[in-house]
Parts: structure tokens; sequence; C-alpha cells
């Protein structure tokens, strides 16, 4: 009998694993586009400049959605600049970005850990999914090779 409670528990937990991007991303959606008015609402500006590299994000953070502009432009390379949209869980955040490159609108998950007065960058696997590339596994992301300093908003 405990066999069997234990087949069932590990299946769902394992069912619950195989949605949980769409899941994830269907709560960033809805509570990205649900503004929340009981909160009030603060604006950190984050900076990152190595060499010739430069990151710069804006948030406007309300309860537990956040919005703003990431731009990234790295040396010799094809500046990005768009807007992010997404929800804050614990000291995670979890967007997407649309961004213009080259003249072209994309789309993309983007998560950022905040650690003290920093945030560091997510990276791991992602996939195409409806037309934008998202993140394969949230709980498997490793941080660090890009850390945004907390600097003064213009």
């Amino acid at each position: 009998m405990k066999n069997i409670i234990l087949s069932i528990t590990v299946l769902a937990g394992l069912m619950t694993a195989c949605r949980s991007n769409s899941t994830t991303e269907q709560k960033i959606d809805s509570l990205a586009a649900a503004p929340d008015t009981s909160v009030s609402k603060a604006k950190t500006c984050y900076a990152y400049i190595k060499n010739k590299d430069t990151v710069s994000l804006s948030l406007n953070m309300a309860g537990n959605a956040v919005a703003g502009n990431l731009n990234y432009n790295f040396y010799e390379k094809d500046k990005n600049s768009g807007t992010i949209s997404g929800i804050v869980k614990g000291d995670t955040i979890i967007a997407d970005y649309t961004f213009n490159s080259e003249g072209k609108t994309s789309y993309r998950q983007v998560a950022f850990v905040k650690k003290g007065d920093q945030l560091l960058e997510g990276y791991g696997p992602t996939q195409e999914t409806d037309g934008r590339r998202v993140f394969t596994n949230l709980a498997g992301l490793k941080f660090g090779d890009i850390t945004l300093s907390a600097i003064a908003c213009k």
C-alpha cells in the first residue's frame, strides 16, 4: 500500500513539473497585467559595466509585479533594447523581455536573483515556445555571469 501511495505521489509530481513552464508563463502574464493598487510602486535601477560591455535595467515594482526597461550593449555585438514584465517571487524576478535588435522585435524570458544591492542574471537551457525563448527548467537556472549593481535612477 505504501508503494502505491508513493508511486501516485511521484507521478503527480512529475506531471506538475512537466507543466511548470506554461503555468509560470501564465502567472507572469496575469500578474504583470493586473495592476496592484494596494502597494506603492518602487523604482530601482541597476547597471553592469565591464570593459566595453554594458547592461542597464530600470524596474518599477508594485507588490509582486515588476515592469521596466532592459538594455544590453555588448562591444561589437548588436544592441538589444526593450521592456520586461513579470513577477517577483521571494528574491527572484522572472519576466518576459520584449526587445528590438537589428530592426526586429523578439521575445525571451529573463531571470534575476537579488543578492544585497545587486541583481545576478540567470541563464540556462531554453526552448522556442509560441515564438519566444523560454527557460526549460526555472529551478535549474544558474546565476552570476552578469551582475548588475544598484545605481541612482536618472
